[in-house]
This record gives structure tokens, sequence and C-alpha cells, in this order.
């Protein structure tokens, strides 16, 4: 990597901390990830970033390319969960947002920079930049709630039981889980009780640890369970 290469990502990470990330996205990765999401390369300014739409594996490819910094296929799922989810939850990316209703496993899962991200990060290095600073951190909380309802309101509500409602992530994957849950479990498994559902994005849509515990099974609740290739488990009544 060249001195011009590491100061292009020193400036990415000097925006990172000025928008207000925390220190475990302060890093090369993160810096990275924001240059890819710009289209940004070493010689170019920052008045010239874009939004293109863009998958993590573009990403890493962009990295190796335009910075020489190589990163094995593996990473990947270090690159979606500890860079690019929280770039999302402060409202700087946005996720799949030409079809949010895309599966989260989806291979065609895109992330942009969120347009008033964009109109900040523009001004980077200009005399405009601290005004446009204050402007965004004064409105950024706001935008990055209203990104979250949106995000919210794709999501497949799914009622496991009387009075409990769960949210999985877009997709046929979550609708097929909806059916088992409302049609296939009361005709099939009647009496039983759900005890566990995957979900493809945050693994855990639901999990009764009591229940798992009566079987003898203790899961430690960091794992990344499944049970078999199962997405909805029930236990029948005696």
């Amino acid at each position: 990597m060249t001195k011009k290469q590491e100061r292009k990502i020193g400036e990415a990470l000097e925006v990172l901390k000025a928008i207000g990330m925390t220190s475990a996205q302060l890093n090369d990765r993160s810096g990275l990830c924001l240059l890819a999401l710009l289209d940004l390369s070493v010689g170019d300014g920052w008045s010239v970033a874009e939004s293109p739409l863009i998958g993590i594996t573009p990403m890493m490819e962009f990295a190796e390319k335009e910075y020489g910094k190589h990163y094995q296929p593996n990473s990947r799922e270090t690159f979606r969960r500890q860079t690019i989810h929280q770039f999302v939850q402060a409202g700087i990316a946005l996720y799949n947002p030409d079809d949010p209703d895309r599966p989260v496993n989806s291979p065609k899962a895109v992330y942009q920079i969120s347009p008033h991200a964009l109109a900040l990060i523009k001004t980077f290095k200009s005399e405009t930049w601290r005004n446009a600073l204050k402007f965004f951190l004064s409105k950024n909380q706001t935008l990055a709630s209203r990104y979250a309802a949106e995000r919210a309101m794709s999501q497949v509500a799914v009622v496991i039981k009387p009075g409990t409602t769960i949210k999985l992530s877009p997709g046929e994957h979550s609708e097929l889980i909806k059916q088992i849950i409302d049609a296939f479990a009361p005709r099939f498994t009647p009496g039983g009780t759900l005890v566990y559902v995957g979900d493809t994005g945050e693994k855990w849509g639901y999990f009764d640890e009591l229940s798992f515990r009566k079987f003898g099974v203790k899961i430690d609740g960091a794992s990344d369970f499944r049970v078999g290739k199962f997405d909805a488990v029930l236990q029948l009544e005696a």
C-alpha cells in the first residue's frame, strides 16, 4: 500500500470519526468500505463522490484493486457484520434501497451511501465542511430512525403465540416460516408448542431456552445455532 493510499484511508476514517462511528469501526476495513460506497479512488477528490449500489464482495474487490488491500473470501461476514451493519444502523448506508423486500441471504444484496451522508461527505476538505457536519449531526438521528422504520416495515410479522409477535427478515424464506407456523402447525401438530424459529438475518428469530433444557440441550447464546435444516421446531404435548 502506498502512502497516498494510506492517506486516503486515513481521511475516510476522519470522516467516520466526525460523524460519530465508534472506535470498533475506525479501522482500515471500515475506511475502505466507505471509499467503496463512494466509489472514490486514491486520486479522486471528495467532491466527486458518488453513490453506486454495491455488494460486499465488490467492496472487497474494490479494496484490493484501488488500495492494494487483499482480504480473504471468508472475511465477507466480517465486513457485513462488523462494518456495514453498523453503517446501516447509523443511517449512513442504505440496505437494498432498490428492493427492500430482497431476502437477507440473497447474493444480489446491495448497499448504497445515504443521500444526506453523501451530501456531507462531498464537502470534506472544503470550507463548508464544518457547517455541513453540524447540520448533518443535528438531523442524522432523526433520519437514521426513519431508515430503521422503513426497514422494519419490510419485515415479516409472525404471531408465535397469543400476545407475542416476532419479526423476521424479508424474503420468501420468512414467508415460508410464517406459513409453517400459521397453517401447517395447527393442522398437523395440534397442541404443539413452538420452541425455535430461525431467521436468515438475525439467526435467532425465536428461541425457547427452557424447552431446550427439558430436552437436555444446552445452547450457547453466542453461537451460530441451527437445528439441522429446520427453520421452525415444535415440541409436541405429551
